[in-house]
């Protein structure tokens, strides 16, 4: 790791720590050459993987997009921000899961709906109309029946 203060190349590890609950490591450096302490944080580097559109075009995932899709279906209804937060990291975290280096947009729009359905149904419902193109009250009116049904219970 170069200094920072003087440029050489020749640094030593004093310390080092896991911090971000074990997701870095921050570690103490000390220059060879002028003695100046700094630190480094270290992370993984977790790539993403491209979305398939339905038309075929491969684009980067783009974080913003998901985020601003949910806050639009969200709009307006009693649900953290930290909630929202934390639903785009389980679906970041699903995604990369894969292994995949592509998904289809169709897979990154289920993660969506099924965070939502759990977050709050009334945005659920707003997405899902959206997402798969209700066409009158009847579709609005099958999937309310259907998110309506309890869920089994886990064996």
């Amino acid at each position: 790791m170069r200094c920072p203060f003087c440029g050489e190349q020749d640094t030593k590890v004093i310390d080092s720590r896991l911090v971000a609950d074990g997701d870095q490591v921050r570690r103490r450096r000390e220059c060879q050459a002028c003695n100046e302490r700094f630190t480094t944080f270290e992370s993984a580097e977790l790539v993403m993987p491209r979305v398939v559109k339905n038309d075929g075009t491969r684009v980067p995932f783009d974080e913003q997009k998901l985020r601003a899709g949910m806050m639009r279906a969200l709009e307006k209804r009693p649900v953290s921000v930290e909630a929202v937060e934390a639903a785009i990291s389980r679906i970041q975290a699903r995604l990369r899961a894969t292994g995949e280096r592509e998904v289809k947009s169709l897979q990154v729009g289920e993660e969506v709906m099924r965070e939502l359905r759990d977050l709050d149904e009334v945005a659920y419902v707003r997405f899902a109309s959206v997402y798969r193109s209700f066409k009158d009250l009847e579709e609005f009116r099958a999937e309310i029946e259907r998110i309506a049904k309890p869920k089994p219970e886990p064996v």
